[in-house]
């Protein structure tokens, strides 16, 4: 397991040459026509056709075989604690193997699993801040955690969402999960930390563990947090009728999870589709949870969504790329120069039914993962814990 400072990208330059498919993340246009790619410095510099691209002579050269470049995989919600170690299940290395799972950054829905977590307002102030800065100095595996989500308590005022967005606390945890339940109340906390600039998520459905409640559908119109926290429950949904008016009545972002209700996710994507609303969803995992760690949960519910959703591939790759960097503010998830060099290479997993990758996918099978890129530094080959790629990407060097 590699636990490492949070350095900075690689220096020097690389070029992805003879990409079969390159996926831009972007909804609006999701299929590129580009078989190549160059990196500066852990940065997109350009992207197009090999012989368009500027001359890179002293560049390190990856071959895709012909096989598909991605965006890094986001999972915009988990529940990281310290480093690459879970309490919930007490698990060593899990961040390690969601990377294998093709995931580059992940976003904390709060550290609610810490053993002994804080519930008095300068204890988990001081508990955010620390999470904050534990996972921006030091990365697991080298994947991107943004971390530090505070779970909200009766008696914050507006001063301490102040003091906690000067720290460099950017997120609130799960709204709900603390003792703040009603409306009413969420909804004034929510106000104080989008005027800081801190974006909230708010938990949506049953109670996850013992501990924790009911958030029924007006309590989310009401609280109007900037994410509708695992719209498909986690695990528990609300009716499916509730999840639909959701998506409608409110604007904004609708997180489907890999640990929900998968029925009710397949009808909130569908009434997201049908309203025109698609760039609003974002894909997490909500693990580590009850059910343990999912390493493919992202691939997984991409796979789910195409197959029985009636999105494309494409499109739902988008999901858990592009859309939620934008939802996000994140500086990965897009192929567009000046993006961070965090990519997937995909394809079909040998004996697949699919004619090619993404019909695969579209048939239910997850892809198979040759290589994982983070700020332009190879950080895994052929993964561990997919199905084996037909074609894996091979490092020819200068």
């Amino acid at each position: 397991m590699a636990v490492e400072a949070a350095t900075g990208p690689a220096k020097g330059k690389v070029l992805i040459r003879n990409i079969g498919l390159l996926l831009s993340g972007a909804l609006e246009n999701p299929i590129l026509e580009a078989d190549a790619i160059l990196v500066v410095d852990g940065k997109i510099a350009a992207f197009g056709r090999e012989n368009q691209l500027p001359d890179a002579p002293e560049a390190t050269v990856i071959d895709a075989r012909g096989g598909a470049v991605a965006p890094g995989l986001i999972d915009s919600h988990v529940h990281p604690v310290i480093g690459d170690w879970t309490p919930r299940q007490n698990q060593i290395g899990w961040v390690e193997s969601f990377l294998n799972g093709g995931v580059t950054t992940m976003v904390s829905a709060g550290e609610v699993h810490s053993p002994g977590r804080p519930r008095d307002i300068v204890g988990l102030k001081a508990h955010a801040i620390f999470a904050q800065r534990s996972f921006f100095n030091m990365r697991p595996a080298g994947v991107k955690i943004l971390a530090g989500a505070p779970v909200l308590e009766k008696g914050m005022v507006e001063s301490d969402f102040k003091e906690l967005a000067e720290a460099g606390v950017g997120l609130l945890g799960e709204v709900g999960l603390g003792s703040v339940k009603a409306g009413y109340e969420a909804k004034e906390m929510v106000a104080w930390a989008r005027k800081y600039g801190i974006q909230s998520t708010i938990h949506t459905g049953g109670p996850s563990i013992p501990g924790s409640g009911l958030i029924d559908k007006d309590t989310v119109l009401e609280a109007d947090a900037d994410i509708i926290g695992h719209i498909n429950g986690g695990h528990t949904a609300l009716p499916e009728g509730h999840v639909c008016e959701l998506c409608e009545r409110s604007s904004r972002a609708i997180e489907i999870v890999h640990n929900g209700n998968e029925r009710v996710a397949i009808a909130a994507v569908k009434v997201a589709k049908d309203l025109g609303v698609l760039h609003r969803v974002i894909l997490g995992t909500d693990s580590p949870a009850g059910s343990g760690v999912q390493p493919l949960g992202i691939l997984r519910t991409i796979s789910m969504l195409s197959s029985l959703g009636g999105i494309s591939a494409a499109e739902a790759i988008c999901l858990a790329t592009g859309t939620t960097a934008r939802i996000r503010n994140l500086d990965g998830g897009l192929i567009e120069v000046g993006r961070a060099a965090d990519f997937v290479f995909l394809d079909r997993a040998q004996h697949s039914a699919g004619r090619d990758m993404l019909h695969s996918i579209e048939l239910g099978d997850i892809p198979g993962i040759g290589m994982v890129m983070i700020d332009g530094v190879i950080r895994c080959g052929r993964s561990r814990n997919t199905p084996p790629a037909e074609r894996v990407p091979e490092v020819m060097g200068h």
